[in-house]
């Protein structure tokens, strides 16, 4: 192998910063989906002391999967978007 041909790994290194700023640049879906995890997670914590009969446990538990579940969902439909528009409004095939 040549030296011309080395490339570094550190030139393909990125950081948490630059690929969350390429995510944002892009749809807006995988950070509305970050923010409403974000903000289920802390009408969550603080609903938890009136939790009522509710063990900690299920509480958590329903927290995660609804803040989940919305990430999950804002991510489908950022992937259907993206779909619709490739392939009815530019005539892109996918196949």
């Amino acid at each position: 192998m040549s030296s011309n041909s080395d490339v570094s790994l550190s030139t393909y290194d990125e950081s948490l910063g630059s690929k969350l700023a390429l995510k944002v640049k892009g749809p807006p879906f995988v950070p509305i989906g970050i923010a409403a995890f974000a903000a289920i997670v802390a009408s969550g914590l603080y609903k938890l002391k009136s939790r009522g009969n509710n063990k900690m446990s299920v509480h958590l538990i329903d927290m995660h999967v609804g803040a989940q579940g919305f990430v999950v969902g804002a991510m489908t439909v950022g992937m259907f978007a993206i779909f619709v528009v490739d392939f009815f409004l530019k005539g892109r095939s996918w196949f």
